[in-house]
Formats: C-alpha cells, structure tokens, sequence
C-alpha cells in the first residue's frame, strides 16, 4: 500500500511554487518601475485603462495589459471592470513605496536590482552540471504533472471515454494519471520524434500502462481516439492557431468524441490567480501565446464546434475545459 501522505505534505507544493516564482515577481516589479508605471498613476492621480497607459509609456497595449494584472495580483495595483472594461488605479502601497515622486521611494534600489543584480543570478548554474535543454524542458514538464496530474484528471469524469490521447504529452506524466484513475483506458501518448525518443529512454518504466506515438499534431494526421487531451497547449499559440488545432481535432472526433484542455486559467475580473498572470506574462516572453479566461477557451470551442462545454477550476494551479462533438 503507497504511503499516505499529510495533509501538510499534499499542500507543500503549492507553497514551493511560490518560492519558484519569486523571480518572477520580482521581475514584475522591477519592469513596471522601468517603465514608469507608478510613476504615472500617482501623477494622475485617477483610474485608467491599460490602452491610455500603454499610449503614455510608448508600450504595446497588449504586454502592458498583462502586466498591469500581475500588479493587481500582488496587490500593488487595483483593478475596477466598468462596462467591460478594466480601469487600473494606484495603491498606497505603489504612491508611498514605488513611485519615484515619493520621499519614501524604493525605486533607485529597485532599478539597481533589476540593471545589476538580478542578471547575475543569470550565471547561477554553471556551478551546476549542464544538461541537454530539451531534457531540461522535459524534466520541468514532468515535475510538474507529477503534483497536478491528480487533480486535473479527476476535476471532471473522463470515465466515459476509452481510448485517450494525450497530444504534446511529453514524458507521458499526465498520462500515466489517466491509467491509474481510469484503468479501463487506453491512452497514448502523441508527440515528436525526439520527444518520444528522450522519454523513453529517462521516463518510462518497464510496466509502463502507456504507449507513445510519433507525429506533429499541427502538420501530420491525429492517431484515433475518443478523448484528445491538451495539456499546457493552448496556451502557446495565439487564436488563429489554437483553432487550425482545434478544427482538426474536432474533424477527427465522432460524435461524442470530446477535448479536454488543461491550462491555468484566468480570472474574468483580472484579480488573479497571480500564478496564471505570471505564467501569461512567461509566455509573452517565450512563445506567441497567453493564458484566458473561461470565456474565451468557451469561445475556442465553440468556434471549433464543440459543444456541452464544462469549464472546471481545481483550487490549484491547472483548470480543465471540456468540449464535447
């Protein structure tokens, strides 16, 4: 019988995963007062959108918007929707300790940190052994299914299908979860040649329950299946690619056939989970895409022609979004 865990132990986690993304936030911080975000809102003294922001500091609207909701995430901004619009204003915190203007001002200090410090700690790991990046990539993929994996799989019953594929599944992570829950599953794991070869080879174990299949779920022809499961996707792409993905999922569906996409969601009201802010302003820098809200992956699917959309959030980092043909 496996060990059970504590509950503190279960939770433990969660708490890592902010100690992991300090620099992040550190970086959100440090890029705002560049910028001269504080500055600004204490001068004018009044909420304003993120596009009269944008116009003012010369930045694009849409980088700015996201990062305008990290702030608000870490309570140094506030956020008001009016007509279904955002309207960001200042905080004590960001008027008496942020804003240049300031006699109680931290923003020389912050602007060392950011300029000469924090590119040091760049150099960091080459005490450490260096590894091939896309085992590095790999590696951080499957740390983190390994505490999600649960939670994900089991936010909505996926007992109705019975034959899954996880397209993009990396080391396979998620996808041994779906075997442990729903044992009566066959499930695949679908993604490139080099990825399926390297997790193979440090991932796998002798009594695997999954399978791996080559191929490019963009360019090359999806195996069959009744669930296709994208797991940290979607939220690479900007909308034109993310629905060229989900039509041909779709297309490859038969009726009752569905799609299950694991993202970290936002909050409609732009309040957080800072996590998902973060991770949205990670992919501005790293890919094309960001992360949404319910109602635009709702918007995604039904686009693509999916219908019985069931959106779910666990409490935890990942949320899940059923589509139903």
């Amino acid at each position: 019988m496996a060990e059970q865990l504590s509950q503190s132990e279960q939770d433990y986690p969660f708490k890592l995963l902010e100690y992991i993304n300090g620099f992040k936030i550190s970086k959100v911080i440090f890029t705002a007062s560049q910028l001269g975000v504080f500055d600004l809102m204490l001068q004018c003294q009044k909420a304003l959108s993120a596009e009269c922001i944008a116009k003012e500091l010369h930045t694009s609207q849409n980088g700015l918007e996201r990062l305008l909701d990290a702030l608000v995430g870490i309570d140094i901004l506030d956020v008001e929707i009016i007509n279904g619009k955002a309207f960001y204003s200042s905080t004590d915190v960001s008027d008496l300790y942020l804003a240049k203007a300031s006699p109680k001002s931290l923003s020389n200090m912050i602007l060392y940190q950011s300029q000469n410090i924090y590119p040091l700690w760049n150099f960091l790991p080459d005490a450490v052994r260096c590894e091939e990046e896309l085992l590095k990539f790999m590696g951080m993929m499957h740390s983190t299914w390994v505490f999600a994996a649960h939670d994900v799989v089991t936010a909505i019953d996926l007992s109705p299908f019975k034959t899954v594929v996880n397209l993009g599944g990396c080391t396979g992570t998620l996808a041994r979860e779906v075997c442990l829950v729903y044992p009566h599953c066959s499930v695949t794991v679908f993604d490139i040649p080099e990825v399926v070869k390297m997790a193979k080879k440090h991932f796998c174990g002798i009594d695997d329950c999954i399978t791996f299949k080559e191929g490019d779920f963009f360019n090359g022809e999806l195996p069959e299946a009744n669930l296709y499961i994208l797991a940290g996707i979607i939220h690479g792409w900007e909308e034109e690619k993310c629905l060229q993905l989900l039509h041909k999922i779709y297309a490859q569906s038969k009726p009752g056939g569905g799609v299950l996409i694991v993202e970290s969601m936002l909050n409609e009201n732009r309040r957080g989970p800072i996590f998902s802010q973060l991770l949205s302003l990670n992919m501005l820098l790293q890919m094309e895409g960001k992360e949404r809200p319910p109602s635009e992956f709702f918007k995604l699917l039904t686009t693509a022609g999916f219908k019985d959309i069931q959106v779910q959030r666990t409490g935890k980092c990942y949320d899940v979004v059923l589509g139903i043909k």
